[in-house]
């Protein structure tokens, strides 16, 4: 069990602690980045079970992440690398890193990241764009290029370290130093080892290179945006700073072109003979077998599994799921088990299910959410009945056993053998950090975040005849029966994300905003996950129909059943696919909603990126009637209630763009709106202190004055 030196250490969580109760909670949440900061994160088990490796801040309001080790055995914890004293000060990171970041949502700093061998020999991590290893054995830390270094990973045996610096994939070895390129090619358009925008963002794939089991070689992916369009971001805010382009595939146009090769340590090339796909989706390469691909067709109806042969560079089909919307990507498959079994998740019987070998081990009830490890067994998480809980599996020489016992959100890192759980639940604040072996519990990491200071006054819903998961939030210590409330929806309401989920500190901002005098409900609609195929493709080509008639549904069946809400003073925010939402809330139901805060919302499906759109919408040249539809500019003319359009003018994600066209065709329709530019913001909402107060603060009060006037 951990003994005293997982206390708090000095400058942890005592200290900050008075300098974070003097702040307002936006402030605070601001300070320690949504209350995760000091949190650990990143886990890697040693072979033999005896070390864990993780990152972790200082306190819960450092942003510089340091890498620490924990003995098993004693429960003694010591810091292998201190990001503190290797950069004192601020850092400056490449172009490509800050692009990484931004599509990982990565806001903190000093070690973000890191790779080992396989014998957990050295560590290999980039800080402020140069290269650093540290010895784990003696803890020396030296560094080994400063090249504007990224992703980079030692080959299993820890001779060799490669990382990509200015789209280009470099190779160093750890004893002499001696560094090269594994290819010479000087186009800017050609990246190799470099994962490209819609592999980060949309498939959940980081990684552009994969190590062979014998460390001779790589599988590298090639990729050429050549053909891609070129869109510009400015700051006029900056008129003197140079514009941002980047090439970016809208839907319907031409996406980069990827392609791998096998690149031996002595100079062979080896490229991989192309198929009829147009995504690489996963890639696994593993001592179990030979290097699997997982691909998909531009319409993505089809996802394939092929082996592929690094001696000529065939590929062999191995497996094909096919689905007459999309098929749905998986993280952590396909996958060899260590003795050769192939690992997949598959749609089956009205679930995503656990197939190994051509076997399924979960059954039907059974929602397979991610595969987080494969080696002897395999560690995966997923649902079952309840969707708003996530729950840690393993196998079992072909059974599933849960490895997480108590009600909540838990996620989960290591092997099968070694498990590290990062529990979240609606008791506590933060996640609780524990290590089971073989499923028992040996020891728990420490953790410094703040306390938020916010305890949810929550009531748990499942409502209408869809059953729809909801959340209804009330000022604390109201009292039924003692007044109406305005309502204010505060949803996300599309794909790839839950709100409403056993997490108290999933329901820290709603909490805020309900003691600001709402009631504030959370739904999570059709097409969002952890119900499975079937509940996610009812989106299909309707997105604006069935999101926006399930918050409608949920709305009025809560308000049912608790009359304090006050149906005539309805307000709906959100951001991302939220602000879709919440703009198409006031344009086609002003009936039902009076006032709208759409934060960075799409609003013209064009303008969005080809996989995510075209998974849901199809090719915009065959179905323009499709993308008119899920689009709200043609519904301006239509606004007759208090629209605030708030965007970031720096984001590369959903672009400027889809706000400016919105406000125009407002204003072209005669349609009074507001506009609220944030100057340099990304996607992410900004982390600025007083900004992020501030917008949120601005944000209630016009609420509060448009429902007053409606």
């Amino acid at each position: 069990m951990p003994d005293a030196s997982l206390a708090p250490r000095p400058g942890g969580l005592q200290e900050w602690c008075a300098v974070t109760d003097d702040l307002s909670f936006l402030r605070r949440q601001a300070r320690t980045q949504r209350f995760t900061l000091g949190a650990p994160k990143e886990f890697r088990v040693s072979p033999d079970g005896s070390r864990l490796l993780f990152l972790r801040a200082e306190s819960g309001t450092d942003r510089r992440h340091s890498l620490w080790s924990l003995d098993l055995g004693s429960g003694a914890e010591s810091k292998v690398v201190d990001a503190a004293e290797l950069l004192p000060g601020e850092e400056e990171l490449p172009p490509e890193e800050r692009a990484r970041r931004e599509r990982a949502r990565e806001t903190s700093g000093g070690v973000v990241a890191y790779a080992v061998d396989r014998e957990f020999t050295v560590a290999a991590f980039s800080l402020s764009g140069r290269l650093y290893t540290a010895d784990l054995a003696s803890g020396a830390v030296r560094p080994l290029a400063d090249e504007a270094v990224i992703d980079p990973r030692p080959d299993p045996t820890g001779s060799h370290v490669a990382y990509v610096s200015r789209r280009r994939l470099r190779v160093v070895e750890v004893a002499s130093g001696t560094d090269r390129a594994l290819v010479d090619e000087s186009d800017e358009d050609i990246a190799w080892g470099l994962a490209e925008f819609i592999a980060a963002e949309e498939l959940g794939r980081a990684r552009g290179y994969w190590w062979a089991p014998d460390g001779q070689g790589l599988l590298v992916e090639r990729s050429d945006r050549s053909a891609v369009p070129r869109w510009h971001i400015a700051d006029p805010a900056q008129p003197q700073a140079p514009v941002n382009t980047v090439a970016y595939p809208a839907a319907g146009t031409t996406n980069v072109s990827v392609s791998l090769s096998f690149l031996g340590l002595d100079g062979s090339r080896v490229d991989v003979r192309a198929g009829d796909w147009e995504y690489l989706v996963a890639v696994h390469w593993s001592a179990g077998g030979p290097p699997l691909i997982a691909v998909q067709p531009r319409d993505q109806r089809r996802l394939e599994v092929h082996a592929v042969d690094s001696a000529d560079g065939s590929t062999t089909l191995l497996h094909t799921d096919t689905d007459p919307d999309w098929v749905e990507i998986v993280r952590g498959v396909p996958a060899w088990t260590s003795d050769g079994r192939l690992v997949r998740v598959s749609a089956q019987d009205g679930a995503y299910r656990l197939v190994v070998d051509g076997e399924p081990v979960t059954g039907p009830r059974t929602q397979v959410r991610a595969v987080l490890d494969v080696g002897d067994e395999v560690l995966f998480s997923a649902s079952e009945d309840d969707p708003t809980q996530i729950h840690v599996y393993r196998t079992e020489r072909g059974s599933v056993r849960r490895l997480s016992t108590a009600d909540g959100v838990h996620v989960g890192a290591g092997t099968a053998a070694v498990t590290v759980l990062s529990s979240w639940s609606m008791e506590y604040s933060g996640a609780e950090v524990s290590v089971l072996r073989d499923g028992d519990p040996v020891a728990k990491v420490a953790s410094s975040t703040v306390d938020p200071g916010i305890e949810p006054n929550l009531t748990w819903l499942t409502v209408g005849e869809r059953g729809l998961r909801a959340a209804l939030l009330l000022p604390t210590g109201h009292r039924p029966g003692s007044g109406r409330l305005p309502v204010l929806l505060d949803p996300y309401g599309g794909p790839h994300a839950q709100r409403v989920l056993q997490s108290r500190n999933a329901f820290l901002t709603p909490q805020w905003l309900a003691d600001q005098g709402f009631a504030v409900l959370v739904a999570d609609g059709r097409g969002t996950p952890g119900r499975g195929p079937a509940w996610e493709k009812e989106i299909a080509g309707r997105l604006a129909e069935v999101s926006l008639a399930d918050q409608v549904d949920a709305l009025h069946a809560v308000a049912a059943e608790h009359p304090d809400l006050d149906l005539g003073r309805v307000a709906i925010r959100g951001w991302s696919y939220g602000g879709y939402l919440s703009a198409l809330a006031v344009l086609r139901r002003p009936d039902v909603f009076h006032a709208a805060v759409a934060g960075a919302p799409v609003t013209d499906w064009s303008l969005y990126d080809t996989h995510y759109t075209e998974r849901y919408l199809g090719h915009p040249e065959d179905n323009r009637d499709v993308y008119e539809c899920n689009s709200v500019l043609a519904d301006a003319a239509n606004l007759r209630r208090a629209l605030l359009i708030v965007h970031g003018l720096a984001d590369d994600n959903v672009f400027v763009a889809h706000a400016l066209r919105l406000s125009s065709a407002l204003l072209a329709a005669g349609r009074a709106h507001t506009f609220l530019p944030l100057a340099g913001a990304t996607h992410m909402t900004p982390q600025a202190e007083e900004v992020a107060e501030n917008l949120m603060a601005t944000q209630v009060e016009w609420i509060k004055r448009e429902l007053e006037a409606s």
